[in-house]
């Protein structure tokens, strides 16, 4: 239980320090801090925007901060070393700490954060995602997540490759936290496989590094003269090809006479179906006109004739000339 201890308390010791720093070198630009033992002392590596607000002038500033680290946390001779960020746009540290600042001084949520995604991804990053919690819109607690690019939440590649920072923003309703989260643009994922070339072999090796020009040409000349052959085989057996086919054509056709009696049909057939609907035309137009004329009379004649007046005059006629005959037979 000792050791374990030993180790809870170094680095409670650690994160009060650089919560410390962070409070101290807030305008350098605060961007990370590392704590090395040595046998001469303990060094402490600042990482900083701007290195010269650090050491102050002739080394103030730097000297106080030694004095401090010594005496309120109890670091045995402590050497402070200040080093230059190389792109601040890549340190995550600096622009959670950038963020919060524009919160602070009015920015609205989401413009920070976009613009804040927008500045990393620029800059060459991989991916980077921008998380805003607290008393955003009303009395309510919200978070808002702002991302691009390709992002890794947990396993080895997110402790490789995945560097956080967290700054806090002070405002009227709340505390509002700020954590920005970047990938390494360098780094190498496992599933990003490179394929290596084989080597040249060292037989090969020689007769690729001197080959002669003379060769080269020598070559050439053989692949040229090598197309001329195969033209001139073929010029030389096209027309020889040509007459065989044809005469075998020619046999062929002669003693098969379908294939004429075939091409003689063809137009024949032509003609019949010319010829044919030429002659059903007049013997449709001629009964049409018989149709229409001859039972339009007979019907007029048939039934004009017939009056009610007709019929008993014969009926009367009939009955004399049967009693003349009757008295002459008698």
């Amino acid at each position: 239980m000792a050791s374990e201890r030993k180790f809870v308390t170094e680095n409670i010791r650690r994160q009060l320090l650089k919560e410390y720093l962070m409070s101290r070198v807030g305008r350098a630009g605060f961007g990370g801090l590392d704590v090395q033992r040595t046998p001469m002392g303990t060094r402490v590596t600042l990482i900083t925007e701007r290195p010269g607000l650090v050491i102050g002038r002739r080394g103030e500033a730097i000297k106080s901060l030694t004095k401090a680290i010594e005496e309120d946390f109890n670091f045995s001779n402590p050497q402070i070393e200040v080093q230059e960020v190389e792109n601040p746009n890549l340190n995550a540290q600096i622009m959670a700490e950038k963020l919060a600042n524009a919160l602070e001084r009015g920015w609205h949520f989401r413009r920070a954060g976009h613009s804040t995604v927008r500045r990393i991804m620029d800059s060459g990053a991989r991916g980077c995602q921008v998380i805003i919690a607290g008393k955003l819109t009303g009395q309510r607690h919200r978070t808002e997540k702002f991302k691009e690019g390709h992002i890794k939440y947990c396993g080895q590649a997110k402790l490789n490759f995945m560097h956080q920072g967290f700054a806090p923003a002070k405002l009227k309703p709340g505390i509002i936290g700020v954590t920005v989260q970047i990938m390494d643009p360098n780094a190498r994922l496992p599933d990003e496989i490179s394929i290596i070339p084989p080597e040249p072999t060292a037989e090969t090796t020689p007769a690729v590094a001197v080959a002669p020009s003379g060769e080269v040409k020598a070559e050439e000349k053989k692949a040229v003269e090598a197309v001329e052959e195969l033209k001139k085989a073929a010029e030389a057996t096209a027309p020889a090809a040509k007459p065989k086919r044809a005469k075998k054509k020619k046999e062929e056709g002669a003693p098969a006479a379908p294939g004429t009696a075939a091409e003689e049909k063809k137009p024949v057939r032509r003609r019949k179906k010319k010829e044919e609907p030429a002659q059903p035309a007049p013997p449709v137009s001629v009964p049409v006109t018989a149709i229409t004329t001859t039972p339009a009379q007979a019907i007029i004649s048939a039934e004009e004739p017939k009056p009610i007046v007709e019929a008993p005059e014969k009926k009367e006629e009939k009955k004399p000339e049967q009693t003349e005959e009757k008295k002459e037979g008698q």
